[in-house]
């Protein structure tokens, strides 16, 4: 088994329950686990073989800089079913949605909510 990890994408969006967090947005930071066999990518060196990353933070940014959500919890379900969906040979992914500024009267670096898919 292999695992395909990108990590600490940034992407600016416009995701919250409070309406100055959809109006003014900010940055959130992504990260995508994916495991799948890549075994024989590894003996072809072959793209095809492989799962594209590329295509991968793509799906991510059209997501997270898409239409506004209230949830993280939403947003790292939408990144990971449209992961799963878009490759069959997936065994299991795992999304991380971090969001630095939160209205919360306190001390914190960020709130994150991860997404679970499968087997990691």
């Amino acid at each position: 088994m292999n695992t395909i990890v990108l990590k600490n994408m940034a992407f600016y969006g416009y995701h919250g329950n409070l309406t100055s967090e959809k109006e003014q947005g900010q940055r959130f930071f992504v990260d995508v686990e994916v495991k799948v066999d890549l075994s024989r990518a590894g003996q072809t060196d072959n793209l095809e073989d492989s799962i594209n990353y590329v295509e991968i933070y793509e799906l991510v940014e059209s997501i997270v800089t898409g239409e506004s959500r209230n949830l993280l919890e939403r947003v790292g379900a939408l990144i990971a079913d449209a992961i799963e969906g878009r490759y069959e040979q997936i065994v299991g992914v795992s999304v991380t949605v971090r969001k630095p500024s939160v209205p919360i009267a306190g001390i914190l670096d960020y709130v994150a909510v991860v997404t679970t898919r499968g087997t990691m």
